[in-house]
C-alpha cells in the first residue's frame, strides 16, 4: 500500500492532541490557550477523516463532520477573540489570571 497506514494517521493525531493539551494546560496567555484549543479540535478532525478513508474508502461524505467541526472551531475562535480584545482593552495584558475581571 503506498502512503501512510492508518495507525500512522492515529499516532499523528495523537502527538496532536497531547501538544494541544500540554499547551492549554501550560500557557496563561488567552490566545496560546486559543491555539492549544485549535490543535486538540484540528486533531478530531484528522482522526474523522483517517477512520472515513480507511473504513468505508474516500468518498466525499466523510468529510462533512470535520468540516462541521471546522466551523464549529471557527465561531469559537470569532467568540474568544472577541472577548479577548475586551479584555485586553480594559487590563492592557492577556493573562488568564485577569480574565475574571469582566465579571466587574
Amino acid at each position: 500500500m503506498n502512503g501512510p497506514s492508518l495507525n500512522q494517521f492515529l499516532i499523528l493525531s495523537a502527538l496532536l492532541f497531547a501538544v494541544g493539551v500540554y499547551g492549554l494546560l501550560t500557557r496563561r496567555n488567552l490566545i496560546a490557550m486559543l491555539m492549544s484549543v485549535e490543535i486538540i479540535l484540528n486533531s478530531a478532525a484528522l482522526n474523522f477523516v483517517a477512520f472515513h478513508h480507511f473504513r468505508w474508502g474516500g468518498d466525499a461524505a466523510g468529510a462533512v463532520f470535520p468540516i462541521f467541526i471546522i466551523a464549529v472551531a471557527a465561531a469559537e475562535a470569532a467568540v474568544v477573540l472577541a472577548i479577548v480584545i475586551v479584555l485586553f482593552r480594559h487590563k492592557q495584558q492577556l493573562d488568564v489570571e485577569q480574565a475574571d475581571s469582566l465579571k466587574h
